[in-house]
């Protein structure tokens, strides 16, 4: 598990707690006046308007994050489908492009290795296992695995085209790289995380004021203890689906690497 996605979750936890402590340490400190029905009616309202906005913006933090883990996993089939494209015109040029076509191999493999870390490597010996000191960061944005490819575009611009017929493909061959390399770049900027930290701190910030209003109108008694808790702990829990999801290489929530496996496997044969 990510140890970023169980901190968030955790400070979160403590946070709610932490505000029900001083509601209710603040409770009996207060006046008569301020414990009257009137007050207690008003605290009541103000805690369903934040509740009801809490609500809402966790919801659309949610979805956010879910359209985002949803399109990285879409733009890997995407780019899964371009390796194999390109593997295929490399094929149909011939023996002068077979280094480009190991190279390209080499690449894929090793993307899987870093940035799946936490899944058994491809098997085969036509990739380092380690692709460099970074290589445990669990992204494609790795010096190692753009190195893979500007040796393969080295071989590729290398190719002498014998005739016409093969120059067609040579250029075609070399559109497909630049397509891929665009849509690497493009999975890179979609693995970073999108949540707004300001706004982040906000939702906390309602959220510990409902539950130090909890604290200052909950009766005390071993069951509304508990409840208070299971509400701070299922608050804690959305939020650590949410930063899971908004991380899509790390935590127990990760993309899906078949596409790129399966592609290995065409690339393979």
């Amino acid at each position: 598990m990510g140890m970023f996605e169980i901190g968030s979750a955790l400070l979160v936890f403590f946070l709610l707690l932490g505000g029900t402590a001083l509601g209710v340490l603040v409770r009996p400190l207060l006046p008569e006046e301020h414990k009257a029905h009137e007050t207690v009616q008003l605290i009541q309202l103000v805690i369903t308007m934040l509740v009801t906005f809490a609500a809402l913006v966790l919801g659309l933090m949610t979805a956010s994050a879910k359209n985002g883990f949803d399109t990285v996993g879409n733009d890997f089939r995407t780019y899964a489908a371009d390796l194999i494209q390109l593997d295929t015109s490399l094929r149909n040029y011939g023996d002068d492009a077979a280094g480009a076509r190991a190279a390209l191999r080499a690449y894929t493999a090793a993307a899987i290795a870093s940035t799946w870390t936490d899944e058994p490597p491809p098997a085969g010996d036509y990739y380092p296992h380690r692709v460099g000191p970074d290589s445990m960061r669990n992204e494609l944005e790795n010096t190692s695995l753009g190195d893979l490819l500007d040796a393969m575009q080295l071989k590729l611009r290398q190719i002498k085209p014998a005739d016409p017929y093969h120059a067609g493909l040579l250029q075609e061959c070399i559109a497909r790289f630049d397509r891929l390399v665009q849509e690497r770049w493009k999975l890179i900027e979609e693995a970073h995380s999108t949540i707004s930290k300001p706004f982040f701190v906000t939702l906390a910030f309602w959220l510990i004021v409902i539950f130090l209003s909890f604290g200052l109108i909950a009766p005390r008694n071993a069951l509304a203890l508990v409840m208070i808790t299971l509400g701070a702990l299922s608050i804690a829990s959305a939020v650590y689906v949410i930063v899971d999801l908004d991380t899509p290489f790390t935590g127990p929530i990760v993309v899906s690497s078949e596409p790129m496996r399966d592609a290995l496997v065409h690339l393979s044969r």
